[in-house]
Order: structure tokens, then sequence, then C-alpha cells
């Protein structure tokens, strides 16, 4: 494992918020949403996340400073516990993707070392539209998942067979190595392999599940996607991920959110923004147009006289808060728009409004260029 530093590409004396923003640039460009397939990425993001785990802890990054690798009680590189992509997720979502009010899958922010009497999380990402976020809405999905096995039960033994006491470990489903250091002895646990941490392993395995107590069939899940949700959030369904091996309990399901690209709306944390474009003669006389919105249509009265670039609020059209009372607003940017290919009648009318309409003096015709 590299320097966690050069991981993350800060310097040793870098501020906590310099090793968080290091990880969050770090882990957006590295994230296996981002990148499908890339085998090369992914380990990327898990180290950055690995790398975060310590130096983003003041305590452990004093360790690790002081004494390297070593000096980090339970490092993941030191053989601590098995950092994986499912840990690294974890970690990621922890500071920058949850929402409160749901059921914490990480525990306040603190990534738990994995548990061999549970099976593994799944993770969905479900593309939600504008809509779909202001009303919220239920989304049936499709996963493939680890059930029991239908012919033990779950045991993972053949008939009249059973499980034994693991000979690697003992039955305590866990493996001890002693590494000496400047330290002294520094005593490393990990997950034993030959039981996948249960303590115990099949005397007779089932033909079916060939001992795993499980076995993968598709199933059905409907996700309640609560209004107000916003690209990065998550929820998690408890016990709707993997069953974990010889009957032990099922892992979560872990939905992200993402957002649909909008044809017209452009959303800024709980408002909307779109432009209307609108005629000379609707400007300077006003009018009443139907502006479309998140829920359906609504009236906009325009002003007379109004100007381009000037911005008209539509209150409570925005998105809902989150778990929370109230909506955001809708912003509208008026447009005018100058008409082109006139007919000789409009040339005709043009001409006339030339002749009777106020100048504007040169003091005011010309401002200062902005962006």
């Amino acid at each position: 494992m590299a320097d966690y530093y050069d991981i993350l590409g800060v310097s040793r004396s870098a501020s906590e918020d310099e090793i968080k923003k290091a990880y969050r640039q770090k882990a957006l460009k590295y994230h296996p949403d981002k990148n499908p397939g890339d085998q090369n990425a992914e380990q990327k993001f898990k180290e950055a996340a690995e790398a975060y785990e310590i130096l983003g802890d003041a305590q452990k990054r004093a360790q690790y400073d002081r004494y390297g690798m070593a000096g980090v009680n339970g490092a993941p590189g030191a053989g601590g516990f098995e950092f994986d992509l499912s840990d690294a997720l974890r970690t990621f979502m922890s500071g920058f993707g949850g929402f409160g009010g749901f059921d914490d899958l990480f525990g306040g922010g603190t990534r738990s070392r994995r548990r061999a009497d549970r099976g593994s999380d799944l993770r969905v990402t479900l593309s939600l539209t504008y809509e779909e976020i202001a009303a919220g809405v239920e989304k049936t999905i499709r996963v493939k998942r680890f059930e029991l096995c239908d012919t033990c039960s779950g045991t993972g033994a053949a008939k009249g067979g059973g499980q034994i006491t693991c000979p690697q470990c003992g039955g305590s489903g866990e493996i001890r190595q002693v590494q000496r250091s400047m330290l002294g002895q520094i005593v490393h646990v990990h997950e034993c392999r030959n039981c996948g941490g249960t303590g115990r392993v099949v005397e007779r395995p089932c033909r079916t599940c060939h001992g795993e107590g499980r076995t993968k069939v598709s199933k059905e899940i409907t996700v309640k996607v609560p209004a107000g949700v916003a690209a990065g959030n998550y929820l998690t369904l408890n016990g709707e991920g993997n069953r974990g091996r010889r009957g032990t309990r099922a892992g979560d399901l872990i939905a992200l959110f993402d957002e649909k690209e909008h044809a017209i709306f452009t959303r800024h944390g709980r408002d909307v923004l779109l432009t209307a474009n609108i005629t000379f003669a609707e400007a300077a006389l006003g009018t009443t147009v139907g502006v479309p919105t998140l829920d359906g249509t609504a009236n906009l009265k325009i002003p007379p006289g109004i100007q381009s670039g000037h911005i008209l609020r539509m209150r409570g059209k925005g998105f809902p808060e989150l778990q929370g009372r109230g909506r955001g607003d809708q912003l509208v940017r008026i447009q005018v728009i100058a008409p082109s290919n006139l007919g000789d009648k409009q040339k005709e009318f043009y001409h006339e409004l030339l002749e009777v309409e106020s100048p504007i003096h040169d003091s005011e015709r010309y401002t200062k260029f902005s962006g």
C-alpha cells in the first residue's frame, strides 16, 4: 500500500478540510458509477477511501504520522480487516451521500468491520425524473441476490449431514497473527477464510448450494422514494441484501438516487430554474402566460415594461424539503425575443413604432459588459 498522503495527493501538513476535499475529488473521479467495469478505477476508489479512513481521523492520523502503518491498530493495510468495495462505498456515502431520518447504515459515519454473521449489502442506482422527485414515487426493481437454499433450508449440509467446528480457527471465526515492530508485538485479527468467519464448516455439503446454504435468485423489490431527494442521497432497505452463508442474516440493499436531466428545468437546491421567451409586445404591454411547473401548468403574470434578464418568482413551485415542510420556488428568467423574417405589414408597424417610441439617450444606451 502506498503512502496515504500520496494516495490523496496532499502534503503531510494538510488541514482536515484539505484532506476531506482531496478525498471527495478522488472518490468522485473514480466512483464505480462513473467508471463501470473499470477495475483500475475501482482499486483507486478503494485506496482513496482507505486513506481517508485514517487521515480523516485525528487520532489515527497522529499514530500513522508517528509510526506508519504499524502505528494504526487494525489498519486495513496491516491486516486488521478486509477493506473491499462495500467498505469504500460506506465511507463515501457516510461522508457525502446520506440524509437524516432514515436508518443510518453507517453508524453515524464510522465504518465497522465486516461481520461474518450477516450477508453482504447490495447496491442499486435509481434514476429519477424531476416530477418523481417532487411528488415521491414507488419504484419496483429486480435484483439478483442470495437467498436460503431450498434443498438444505440454509444449513449447507446434505441430508443426514451437519456442521462441525472449523479446524483452521477452532470455532472463533478469526485468525490471529502476531507481528513484531518497534512498538513490541502487534496482534492482527482477520476473518477466517476457511469458514467465512462463522466458526463452523459443513461436513457433508449440500449438492445444490455446495455447502453455502444459499443460492442466487431473481427478486422484485419495491423502493418507496420520498419526495425531495437529490442526486447522491441514498436509502437503506434493511434485510434486502444477500443472505449470509449457512442461514446467517441478510445484508441490506442500498438504493442510491440520481437525477435525470430535464428538458427545460434546472435544479438549484430546492428551487427550479426556467427561461420564458416573450415577444416585444408582451414585454411592453404585459401579459399572463401558462408556465410549466413540476406539478403541471400555472399562470404567471408578466408586468408591463419587463426587460430581458428579469427574474420572476413563483413561490412554492419548487422541490419539497426532504422530510420537512414547505417547498422551494420556481424562478422564471424572462427573455424578450426580437422578431425575425418580418413581413411587409410588420416592417411598416415597426417603422411607425420607431418614430413614436421614446428614444434611448446616449448616457443610457451603453453600459459595462458583464458575463
